[in-house]
């Protein structure tokens, strides 16, 4: 019996771990474009399914004293935070041209837009999903714009309470119900006693009919293997080249031995999960031959013995009679000698 499930649908997040440049992002999807294989049993893996960037207009983004701010921190591209996130952001057409090369990698492309002028970058390819950032949960007027397109939408949770996540629903469904959620906890990087995944199997109780997921913010790779195994269909996880570039986010993502593990893991997470039953596998009959315990003499039987119940212990191999079946043994009798320690099979009786 094989595992009947859809794959999971994994996401790097890019976001802006590209530090203003084209061709750094071109160098991750080189790395999340890589084969994935588990070399004990030969098995070639699916690889990541997406990659995720991130739009801003710095025009809806910030106050202008929040922009104008001094930006002093060792991660700052600017003087001020405005200069700062200018730096770090790409225009329309570099968009698009990650996109097209994310594509040619045989990869799906998912877009963050953090504005309704962000939407102008759909004038020139259509992403597979739109992404709303944690923070946008309660931008309904944005919500409105994105859900008309009629592309599918993750959302993420991360700032969201059930209050929030269930107003950001009720404005997406005037438009289309193709939604993802993912479980979130905008905490950077999330402390273990604060990322709950139990909140995965809620979401799966109450919201269904959508697609639930989680986008992961911790250190390492252990918990999207285990939402995975919670039953999580969609994982987002931040990726970079290098984790100790200049970058706020660069030390919370993934480098490239990361990703690799992170997708080994999940993908072979996928295979262990199988299907809701109880049965021997196949590849495993050979193992219960030779390990089970079957009924064998205590000591040598010879022809005309009448078999007693103390006649008989349990070794292996496991190809003769199972202790269940010693009243099929019981009172016959021995027409082949059976030595001691040897197990009685039918032929012998």
């Amino acid at each position: 019996m094989k595992n009947t499930e859809e794959e999971v649908y994994i996401i790097g997040e890019i976001g802006q771990n590209h530090n203003g440049s084209v061709d750094i992002a071109k160098l991750i999807i080189e790395l999340v474009s890589r084969p994935v294989t588990e070399d004990n049993f030969g098995l070639s893996l699916k690889p990541m399914n997406a990659i995720k960037l991130t739009k801003r207009d710095l025009k809806e983004e910030l106050t202008d004293t929040q922009m104008n701010r001094i930006y002093d921190s060792p991660h700052a591209f600017g003087k001020t935070y405005g200069e700062h996130r200018e730096f770090l952001e790409l225009n329309d057409e570099q968009h698009f041209e990650i996109y097209q090369y994310a594509k040619s990698k045989g990869l799906e492309f998912v877009e963050t837009l953090c504005a309704i002028g962000c939407l102008s970058l759909l004038k020139l390819f259509t992403p597979n999903y739109l992404k709303v950032a944690s923070r946008d949960l309660t931008n309904l007027p944005l919500l409105a714009a994105m859900a008309e397109t009629k592309i599918p939408i993750i959302l993420s949770t991360g700032m969201a309470g059930k209050k929030e996540l269930d107003e950001a629903l009720d404005v997406i469904t005037k438009s289309h119900s193709d939604i993802s959620i993912l479980h979130c906890v905008s905490q950077y990087p999330t402390h273990p006693d604060n990322l709950n995944l139990k909140t995965i199997t809620y979401l799966q109780k109450h919201y269904g009919q959508y697609n639930i997921g989680f986008s992961d913010h911790t250190i390492g790779i252990s918990a999207p293997v285990v939402a995975v195994g919670m039953g999580a269909k969609m994982i987002e996880k931040h990726i970079t080249i290098d984790r100790h570039m200049k970058g706020t986010d660069q030390l919370g993502s993934l480098g490239p031995d990361g990703v690799y593990r992170m997708l080994r893991d999940i993908r072979i997470a996928e295979k262990w999960m199988g299907v809701e039953d109880i049965y021997i596998e196949k590849d495993v009959l050979s193992a219960k031959v030779k390990l089970e315990r079957s009924l064998a003499a205590k000591h040598d039987l010879l022809p005309g013995d009448v078999i007693k119940e103390e006649d008989l212990c349990l070794l292996s191999p496991g190809d003769g009679y199972k202790w269940s079946q010693r009243a099929e043994l019981i009172g016959k009798v021995v027409k082949t000698k059976v030595l001691e320690n040897e197990l009685i099979y039918p032929d012998f009786v």
